[in-house]
């Protein structure tokens, strides 16, 4: 069955259940097991920047049909402004195997699936 915005797969929606777990915890949830990354442009924004752009992941819950034509909450993206500057942010969640060698054999199963949260500029997509 291929999924779509209307109709996603049951793996679909338990993966998006554990993405959103992982991601609204940022990571602290260690029944979802994975990390979090961040570019080099995230990461030389000032703190200040970095917390409004954790805040924001964690609690994204705009998933529309453009960022989520899965329905695995696998995807999204915000735009900030600090100290006069615009940022348009990604953030995105990969499923790899334990060893975050290659793609997971079975991205439902927790127990052979690590995820990898980044976050980055648009630009650097």
């Amino acid at each position: 069955m291929c999924a779509t915005p209307e109709t996603p797969t049951p793996e679909a929606i338990k993966i998006a259940e554990q993405n959103d777990r992982f991601r609204t915890t940022w990571g602290a949830d260690f029944t979802v097991p994975g990390q979090i990354v961040m570019t080099r442009g995230v990461a030389d924004l000032s703190p200040a920047a970095k917390a409004v752009i954790m805040a924001r992941v964690q609690g994204f819950d705009t998933f529309t049909d453009d960022n989520d034509p899965y329905g695995d909450h696998s995807f999204g993206d915000f735009d900030i402004e600090m100290a006069g500057d615009s940022y348009r942010i990604f953030w995105k969640i990969d499923l790899y195997d334990t060893d975050y060698a290659m793609g997971s054999e079975d991205p439902t199963n927790l127990d052979v699936t690590r995820r990898v949260l980044t976050i980055l500029h648009a630009s650097e997509y």
